[in-house]
């Protein structure tokens, strides 16, 4: 093992050693105080006195035994299993429907991207794309900040409370139906009212 790296503590040179007792004696040291200062007694802590209406335990009744119920938020997203998406990358499970959000402003792609989820909901469709688009490349994409935008905030629309109700899952799609530029979307059964 020669030329292997040493454990331990390193030992100081004669200089080192010097600079660090110039060092330590301007340090002042830090005041340390036991706790409890000794001379300080504490008195036991003290109850009132129960009175025997208040050490029976109160009654159980089934509504008192029920727990409160959880207070109602927008359902958890789900990622989309291995199979399904296995099956639609080899065109064994067909895309419902799916939508180009290609050259539109933040704006108008928001408020279709919400009305195409509705209606696809709608007619029963559970499985569609969502096409972005991968934004510029090169050169062009370094001066121009906006472009690929809609690939990054879709994402953060389909995972927003007001969608919950709609979008199951998400994820990116396989490269046959855009990659990076495309999300598969699983949507949620419309239930019967």
């Amino acid at each position: 093992m020669s030329g292997g790296r040493r454990k331990g503590p390193r030992n100081l040179s004669g200089e080192e050693r010097e600079l660090w007792t110039r060092v330590a004696s301007t340090a002042t040291p830090l005041k340390t105080t036991a706790w409890p200062p000794p001379d300080l007694v504490l008195p036991p802590p003290t109850e009132p006195p129960a009175s025997p209406a208040a050490a029976a335990p109160p009654p159980q009744t089934e509504t008192a035994m029920r727990p409160a119920p959880a207070p109602k938020g927008p359902p958890p997203l789900a990622p989309i299993e291995r199979r399904v998406r296995q099956k639609v990358v080899r065109g064994q499970r067909r895309i419902d429907a799916r939508i180009d959000l290609h050259g539109l402003t933040q704006h108008q792609a928001h408020d279709r991207l919400r009305g195409f989820l509705r209606l696809a909901q709608q007619q029963g469709h559970t499985f569609v794309l969502v096409i972005t688009g991968k934004g510029g490349s090169g050169a062009m994409a370094a001066y121009m900040d906006e472009r690929g935008i809609l690939r990054r905030v879709v994402p953060q629309w389909l995972a927003m409370a007001d969608l919950r109700g709609i979008v199951l899952g998400f994820e990116e799609a396989h490269l046959t139906h855009g990659g990076a530029g495309a999300l598969y979307v699983r949507l949620r059964k419309l239930k019967d009212s």
